[in-house]
């Protein structure tokens, strides 16, 4: 844009936005660039457009239904004029000539006619009190782009902590405003959270999980809002245990105890399938349940699946996409339920409990650490056994690469004929 010289003056002319037309009744605004150098006004245009830019929006702001938005919108004019908000009873505390100075500021500045601008600088918002119980209703109003792509599970699943660690914080500190949390109430919660620990025999993992929670929603929240709350968090994480790796089923294990005949019948069609398809797989079990008709590909010289986002699931990384042949008893699985699994696909949280349970209370479970997901590493363990090449491993298993990649490694064709070796 170019500024314009006007009485040794350098302004900028531009149209208005007509999003911004109820909150600007010009069409057109000359802006004052407050100087009479040419490259001083040249650097400064783009910046005071953008200002004044912004300062539209804050606007816009506080003529929104929520008491929020309009105290947020309050603070960012008055901010954006050189002010800090301040209440209208402690604005009444300041000098004559304090108040005169935001008065004339928001008449030259914007004009007699916006009431929102001396409403900012005079401190007429009323003051909104946020509970602790409102927090994550305005958390989930501004994090959709936290969940894009994620299915209606994955939603549920990543909500579900949070809101557990609310429940929870609330339960011990009571529904404050969050403008009246110390340091001390999160001492408070941690105190909680260690007397839970040692009674319960819980782990220090569960704890630091919620006090995550509590400071990433918190600390989000203050930032959307302009709270500028100050919250005092330091120092408030245990230290963990270190986590337990899951061993593998042996195969003796698997071929003689969980492919016994019968050994399955118990468990519901889809579940048994499913963990069959694992076996020769190694796919994660919420992969397996997310599989739509269209990725699954029977017909052919090789069958395999394919591991992709979709509506029902988001994958934990790029390298978790990729194509499986299906071999063995995988296969035959697979062929039952040619056109995915509608019971899991939608909700696969509950597909782990499910078959831990019918495989612990059936004698299943190879020592009191294994899990279904014992099956994936045992699927490693039998690629490692027979040599197959890293890269392979990696690219079968979902694992970065850890380098750039090039050609595909003899493809699926090579993949298949691995894995026929080592099929169960």
């Amino acid at each position: 844009m170019k500024p314009i010289l006007r009485s040794g003056t350098y302004y900028i002319r531009r149209r208005v936005p007509a999003r911004f037309a109820s909150v600007e009744g010009r069409n057109e605004v000359w802006i004052s660039l407050k100087t009479d150098s040419q490259k001083l006004a040249q650097e400064k245009a783009q910046r005071v457009w953008m200002e004044h830019l912004r300062a539209w929006e804050a606007q816009l702001l506080g003529q929104s239904d929520d008491a929020f938005e309009r105290q947020k919108s309050a603070k960012l004019v008055a901010q954006g004029m050189g002010f800090d908000y301040v209440p209208i009873d402690q604005v009444a505390q300041l000098s004559t000539e304090a108040i005169l100075e935001r008065v004339e500021a928001a008449v030259s500045a914007i004009g007699p006619r916006n009431e929102q601008t001396l409403s900012a600088l005079l401190g007429a918002e009323p003051a909104q009190k946020l509970r602790l119980s409102e927090v994550l209703e305005k958390f989930w109003e501004n994090s959709q782009d936290l969940i894009l792509g994620k299915s209606a599970d994955q939603v549920r699943r990543w909500k579900n902590p949070r809101k557990k660690a609310f429940a929870n914080f609330i339960s011990v500190v009571g529904d404050l405003p969050v403008d009246e949390l110390t340091k001390s109430d999160f001492l408070q919660f941690r105190k909680w959270w260690l007397t839970r620990i040692e009674m319960e025999g819980l782990t220090p993992n569960s704890a630091n999980k919620d006090l995550v929670h509590l400071q990433s929603v918190l600390k989000k929240v203050n930032d959307l809002l302009s709270l500028n709350l100050t919250l005092e968090f330091g120092g408030q994480k245990m230290k963990e245990k270190p986590k337990t790796d899951r061993p593998p089923f042996s195969d003796v294990w698997i071929v003689e105890r969980i492919l016994r005949p019968g050994a399955l019948d118990g468990l519901n069609p889809e579940a048994r399938a499913i963990l069959l398809v694992m076996i020769n797989t190694g796919c994660r079990p919420s992969e397996i349940a997310g599989l739509s008709p269209d990725e699954i590909v029977l017909d052919g010289p090789v069958p395999y699946i394919m591991i992709r986002n979709n509506i029902h699931r988001q994958l934990k990384s790029d390298p978790s996409k990729r194509d499986i042949p299906l071999v063995g008893i995988s296969l035959e699985a697979m062929r039952r339920f040619p056109q995915g699994f509608a019971h899991y696909r939608a909700k696969p949280s509950t597909l782990s409990a499910t078959v831990n349970k019918y495989l612990r209370e059936n004698g299943l479970l190879e020592s009191e650490k294994h899990v279904m997901y014992s099956l994936r590493h045992s699927f490693e363990d039998r690629m490692l056994d027979a040599g197959i090449d890293d890269r392979i491993r990696r690219e079968l298993f979902g694992h970065s690469l850890g380098r750039e990649k090039y050609g595909d490694a003899g493809g699926i064709n090579k993949k298949h004929e691995l894995l026929l070796e080592i099929a169960l």
